[in-house]
């Protein structure tokens, strides 16, 4: 690589690639400059980042990483939507380019491994990580709950019928 310029974009997009844990490779062809601004304010609500990258340079920045994965995706113009949360990055890529129909999903990266425009669609579908997080953990403590209620129960009922025999000797009533 001939110039000082290009060494610091692909240093750049290998740090980006280090820090994201989901990329997502969409064709822009058609969109104007302020389009395209559009689309990255509303990502970076998000927390995720989009750039349109040159496909050479994305690929020598990848090689080392997810070369595999990605390279197959870079043809035409390509801008990726760098994020840490797989679904919401997805959900937030599909909403922010909805409106403009010429945009085109033609696949991401989870970790190392390539997923297509169908995928990222179903991707989007899942709660975000948070809301997973909390099921898993419920449906954990659910079984560990209801064993113990299982286990209280005859200590509770003992105590109930001791309660009820007492009852009965300051009454004075006999015993059925």
């Amino acid at each position: 690589m001939p110039t000082e310029a290009k060494r610091e974009t692909v240093a750049e997009l290998r740090e980006e690639i280090a820090n994201a844990r989901t990329m997502i490779v969409s064709e822009y062809r058609g969109l104007t400059v302020k389009e395209i601004a559009e689309i990255r304010r509303a990502l970076r609500k998000h927390d995720v980042r989009y750039r349109v990258i040159k496909n050479r340079l994305m690929r020598i920045a990848a090689e080392d990483s997810v070369g595999e994965a990605l390279s197959p995706m870079l043809t035409g113009p390509t801008a990726i939507a760098f994020g840490t949360d797989e679904a919401g990055t997805a959900k937030a890529v599909l909403d922010a380019t909805r409106p403009y129909k010429i945009v085109r999903i033609t696949g991401g990266v989870l970790g190392d491994r390539a997923i297509g425009a169908d995928d990222v669609t179903r991707l989007a579908a899942l709660p975000p990580r948070d809301v997973l997080l909390a099921k898993l953990a419920g449906g954990m403590q659910a079984p560990v709950s209801t064993l113990a209620g299982l286990f209280a129960a005859p200590l509770r009922n003992l105590g109930y019928a001791l309660a009820q025999v007492a009852e009965q000797k300051q009454t004075g009533t006999p015993e059925a």
